[in-house]
């Protein structure tokens, strides 16, 4: 079997993993978001490394909720440094300094995403989000849940929000054997995360529209009426988000 056949299997596998097994899941967390999203709350979304493109996938795009406020925190993104960026995501104590420049309180969610789980910069921003009442939702692979983590007090990140859906990525997260030495190549997280956060913002938006409520979704700037209608959710959300 050729590689490229190999992995168009394994991530339909991994598709299939989440939308049977993790369904119940990520209903519970689109109707965490609704209720937020009901009392006038935002979606803040964080992740390290890669996984900070689930923040990009959910933030000011066609098909995307106007109430989401990204966490860019360069200092964790690759652009800047991309060893650096990996030794910070393991420090501890990095997530207060960041998390004083956002608003969150009770009304709002906040995502999180960490493929390993295991690091103590997005382990540290979830409990701080959750001390602050704001409901706290994870994307992460639990196949990690057994392997130490780098937290003071040993936590994973499903240990520390309310509704932590399993990505079902393997550890190590590349899937197809491209070497003899038997390393990996064909990574499949940020397929498998992104298509959970997005899976969570739809089942939000039926709940909503379940409640009577219309949700507030930006259009394709590229379509007739794109750029008037997003204006307007600019002018609604831009003192509340940064990033706009």
């Amino acid at each position: 079997m050729d590689f490229i056949t190999e992995y168009q299997g394994k991530l339909a596998e991994t598709l299939e993993q989440i939308w049977t097994g993790e369904r119940e899941s990520i209903e519970c967390a689109g109707n965490l978001l609704a209720d937020s999203l009901a009392m006038g709350g935002m979606l803040y979304v964080f992740g390290c490394g890669h996984s900070h493109m689930v923040a990009e996938e959910l933030f000011y795009r066609a098909g995307g909720l106007g109430a989401v406020c990204p966490i860019f925190e360069t200092s964790t993104m690759l652009h800047e440094g991309a060893s650096k960026s990996s030794k910070i995501e393991r420090m501890s104590g990095y997530a207060k300094l960041v998390m004083e420049r956002y608003p969150m309180d009770s009304k709002d969610c906040f995502l999180v995403v960490s493929n390993s789980g295991i690091n103590s910069f997005a382990i540290e921003m979830a409990q701080i989000a959750a001390g602050r009442q704001a409901k706290v939702l994870g994307i992460s692979s639990f196949a990690y849940k057994t392997k130490p983590s780098r937290h003071k007090d040993g936590s994973h990140l499903p240990d520390v929000c309310d509704v932590c859906i399993d990505n079902h990525v393997p550890e190590g997260d590349a899937v197809i054997t491209v070497r003899t030495d038997g390393t990996k190549a064909g990574p499949i997280s940020s397929i498998a995360s992104l298509a959970i956060a997005d899976a969570i913002m739809l089942s939000a938006c039926q709940k909503l529209r379940e409640r009577g409520m219309e949700p507030d979704v930006f259009r394709s700037g590229n379509c007739v009426g794109g750029d008037v209608h997003n204006q307007e959710l600019i002018q609604r959300f831009g003192a509340r988000v940064r990033s706009l």
